[in-house]
């Protein structure tokens, strides 16, 4: 009797065990849809150079898209944007192709870390700053180009909040047509 009484409770127990634990996974990465427009500025995030970012909502199927992580950043500091982000990606720069970074580079940008104030500029010719999957790899990036490596969570707003002085004239800055 005991052993039939425990079966069904853990015939019970379980499945719901086991759905508490599929809805606290985030959403995995979306392939960049090459139509895919930038949410602040409407331009197809795919025609800019650069690491981009994505962030999923909990009430949307498709993610939101960000043609720099610099822009990504920004959203999620601004009072004005929703707040319930299941999923934020960005694409880990690690041998990775500065004009075109890979379908499959996309990383957790919570456990990312970032070089900041380096030589090279983002998809929208601003300040860029550029995430790596290992530490590693950030401070060999800042070596090479500047800047310091930050977390996510020690990444200064200033940096990431204000407009810079001077925009470079062309797409890309002076840096951002390379392949590194």
């Amino acid at each position: 009797m005991r052993a039939l009484a425990f079966a069904l409770l853990a015939a019970l127990v379980l499945p719901l065990a086991a759905c508490g634990d599929d809805q606290s996974a985030p959403p995995p990465p979306r392939p960049l849809d090459p139509d895919a427009l930038a949410y602040f500025c409407g331009m197809v995030v795919a025609d800019h150079p650069g690491p981009k970012g994505q962030i999923i909502l909990t009430d949307r199927d498709e993610p939101i898209w960000f043609s720099s992580v610099r822009d990504a950043i920004a959203f999620t500091l601004s009072p004005s944007e929703p707040r319930n982000i299941a999923a934020f990606y960005v694409n880990d720069m690690t041998d990775t192709n500065w004009n075109k970074p890979g379908p499959d580079t996309w990383i957790d940008a919570r456990r990312a870390w970032y070089v900041i104030g380096s030589d090279r500029r983002g998809g929208m010719g601003a300040p860029e700053a550029i995430p790596f999957k290992e530490k590693a790899s950030a401070e060999a990036f800042a070596a090479a180009h500047g800047g310091r490596v930050a977390t996510l969570d020690a990444m200064p707003r200033d940096y990431i909040l204000e407009v810079p002085d001077a925009m470079p004239e062309r797409m890309g800055g002076a840096t951002g047509a390379q392949d590194d």
